[in-house]
C-alpha cells in the first residue's frame, strides 16, 4: 500500500497516457468503420507501454520482443477479423507481461498467464483507482472532497452569470457566445459514447499497468489417524485391480481390435468403393461418422495421458508402449477416415464456415495425437505435452488469418455446384451473398456463365443486388480507416474487372 502511494506521480503519468489514448480511440473508431485504424493503434499502445516501462530499454531482448509482437499484428494489416484481433490481444498481453519481468519461455505458463489478464483487465481500472484512494486516506495524500469541489460551485456559477451579463452589454462578447453551439456541445456527450471512453480507459490502463491477480490458496492439510489407513490401503487395492498394469494391458489389446475393425470399415466403403447397404448413401454414411469419430480420438487420447503417465509402471512396459504407439496411429487413421467422410459430405453439399473450422479441428486432433507418440517416445512430460499443443493451436490460428476463408468457401460452391460443374447440388446464391464483399469475385464467375442461358433469369435479382452491394462496399472503402491489405486487392479486382449482368435468354420462337 506505501508503494502503491509513493507511486502516485506515475500513476498520474499513466493516467495521462491512458486518456491520450482514449482520445485517439474516440478518433479512429468511434461511430467509424475498423481497418487499418486498428493495427495502428495497438502499434500506439505497446508504444505507450514502452513508455512508461522506461527500464524495458535496458533489456536487451526488448527489440526481439518488439519484432515478434510487430509479427503477430501483421494479421490486423491483412484484415480485421475476430480471429487476428485474438491474435493480436494475446501477443498484446505477452509483451506487456514481458515488460514487467515474466519470463517468455513456455505456452502453458504463457496461455495461463494470458488468460489471468484477461480474467482482471476488466476491473483493473477500477481496483487500482480504489487501492490509490485507500492508500490517499492512510497517509494524508491529496484526495478528492466533497468541499473541493463545492467550493467552486459559487464561483462557476456567479462567473455565468457575469458573463451573460457582459454578453448582454458587449456586442463583441455577445458574438463571440453566439458562436458557441451549446447543443452541439450537448451532443458529444452521448451515454454511448461516454461508455465506449470508459470501456477503452479500462482496456488501455490493464496494459499500461499489466498485473496478474493473486490468489491466495489455503490447502487444509488433512489430520492422519492410524484408523484411516486400512480404507486408504483398501482403495490403493482396488484402483491397482481396475486401473493397475494388467488392466491397462487387457484394454490396449480389446481398443486395438475394435479400432481395427472400425479402420478396415472405413478402408472397404470409403476408400474401396464397395456398395453400402440398400438404403444408405455415401453422404449419410460420411456425415453420421466425421464428428462422432473425433470425439472417439479425444477419448482414447484422454486414457493414454491417463494410462502412460510420466514415470508409472505402465510407462515403462515395453509391450504395453508399444500397443500404445499402434493405437494412436489407429486414431490417427481414424481422424484421416473423418476427414475423407468430410470432404465427401462437403462434395455433395458444399462448403460452409463451420465445415471449413471441422477440417483445421481435425487436423489439429491429428497433430495432438501425433505429439502424445512423441511425449511418450522422449519421456517428455505433460507440461511439455500442453505447450507443444499450444504452440500449434497458436500457429495454426497465426496462418489462418491471412486465409480468405469467405472467399474460399464461395470459389469451391461455385465450382462444384450443379450449373458450373453438372454435379452436386444448386448452388445457394443467397449463402455467397451473406459471406460479404469477398464473394464477389465466385459471384461473378457464376454470373458470366449464366449469361444467355433460361436460368439467367432467376438470377438477374441477385445480380441487381450484388451492385447495390458492390457500392456500399466502395463507400465504405472511402474511408481510410477501413483500409486493409484485403480490401485492398478486392477494389483493384473490382475496378480491373468488366461490368457483368446476366442478360435473360430470349424464348426461341415456334416454327
Amino acid at each position: 500500500m506505501t508503494s502503491l502511494f509513493r507511486a502516485a506521480p506515475s500513476y498520474r503519468s499513466r493516467f495521462g497516457v491512458a486518456v491520450l489514448l482514449v482520445a485517439v480511440a474516440d478518433f479512429l473508431f468511434y461511430g467509424q468503420p475498423a481497418g487499418i485504424t486498428v493495427p495502428l493503434f495497438a502499434i500506439l499502445i505497446a508504444a505507450a507501454m514502452v513508455a512508461v516501462h522506461p527500464a524495458a530499454f535496458n533489456d536487451g531482448k526488448v527489440w526481439l520482443k518488439s519484432a515478434t509482437l510487430l509479427v503477430a499484428l501483421l494479421p490486423l494489416a491483412e484484415t480485421v477479423s475476430p480471429l487476428s484481433v485474438s491474435v493480436a490481444l494475446g501477443a498484446l498481453v505477452a509483451f506487456a507481461l514481458s515488460l514487467r519481468g515474466r519470463p517468455w519461455h513456455g505456452m502453458a505458463r504463457i496461455a495461463g498467464q494470458i488468460v489471468l489478464f484477461g480474467l482482471a483487465a476488466p476491473v483493473r481500472f477500477l481496483g487500482d483507482f480504489l487501492q490509490w484512494r485507500r492508500a490517499a486516506r492512510r497517509f494524508g495524500g491529496h484526495r478528492i472532497r466533497l468541499a473541493a469541489i463545492a467550493v467552486w460551485v459559487m464561483p462557476l456559477t456567479l462567473g455565468a452569470v457575469f458573463v451573460a451579463l457582459f454578453g448582454t452589454a458587449n456586442p463583441v462578447i455577445e458574438y463571440w457566445l453566439s458562436l458557441i453551439d451549446v447543443f452541439k456541445l450537448l451532443d458529444l456527450i452521448q451515454l454511448t459514447r461516454i461508455a465506449f471512453w470508459l470501456f477503452v480507459l479500462a482496456g488501455v490502463w490493464a496494459f499500461l499497468r499489466p498485473r496478474l491477480p493473486r490468489f491466495q490458496r489455503r490447502i487444509a492439510r488433512p489430520n492422519h489417524h492410524p484408523a484411516d489407513a486400512q480404507p486408504a490401503a483398501d482403495r490403493h487395492a482396488v484402483e491397482d485391480i481396475v486401473f493397475g498394469k494388467a488392466a491397462i494391458l487387457r484394454a490396449l489389446i480389446v481398443f486395438n481390435i475394435l479400432f481395427a475393425l472400425q479402420s478396415g470399415l472405413d478402408a472397404t466403403y470409403l476408400w474401396g468403393g464397395v456398395a453400402l447397404p440398400d438404403g444408405l448413401s455415401y453422404a449419410a454414411y460420411a456425415h453420421r461418422g466425421a464428428y462422432l469419430l473425433i470425439a472417439t480420438a479425444l477419448l482414447a487420447a484422454g486414457f493414454v495421458l491417463a494410462a502412460l503417465r510420466p514415470g508409472s509402471e505402465t510407462s515403462a512396459d515395453p509391450l504395453i508402449r508399444r500397443l500404445v504407439y499402434a493405437w494412436v496411429a489407429q486414431n490417427i487413421m481414424l481422424v484421416v477416415s473423418s476427414i475423407l467422410r468430410l470432404d465427401l459430405y462437403v462434395g455433395i453439399y458444399a462448403l460452409t464456415y463451420w465445415r471449413v473450422a471441422t477440417f483445421v479441428w481435425m487436423g489439429l486432433v491429428a497433430a495432438g495425437l501425433a505429439l502424445i507418440i512423441a511425449r511418450i517416445a522422449l519421456g517428455k512430460s505433460s507440461e511439455w505435452l500442453l505447450s507443444a499443443n499450444l504452440l500449434t493451436l497458436s500457429l495454426t490460428l497465426y496462418v489462418c488469418c491471412f486465409i480468405n476463408f469467405a472467399a474460399m468457401i464461395a470459389t469451391y460452391n461455385v465450382d462444384h455446384s450443379l450449373e458450373m460443374s453438372g454435379q452436386g447440388i444448386p448452388l445457394d446464391a443467397w449463402y455467397l451473398r451473406s459471406l460479404g464483399p469477398d464473394a464477389f469475385p465466385a459471384l461473378d464467375r457464376f454470373f458470366d456463365r449464366q449469361r444467355g442461358t433460361a436460368n439467367a433469369g432467376a438470377v438477374a435479382e441477385l445480380a441487381r443486388l450484388r451492385g447495390v452491394d458492390e457500392g456500399w462496399y466502395r463507400g465504405l472503402q472511402e474511408n481510410w480507416r477501413s483500409w486493409s491489405f484485403r480490401d485492398w486487392r478486392l477494389l483493384r479486382y473490382l475496378d480491373n474487372r468488366r461490368p457483368i449482368v446476366p442478360s435473360v435468354a430470349e424464348p426461341v420462337p415456334d416454327r
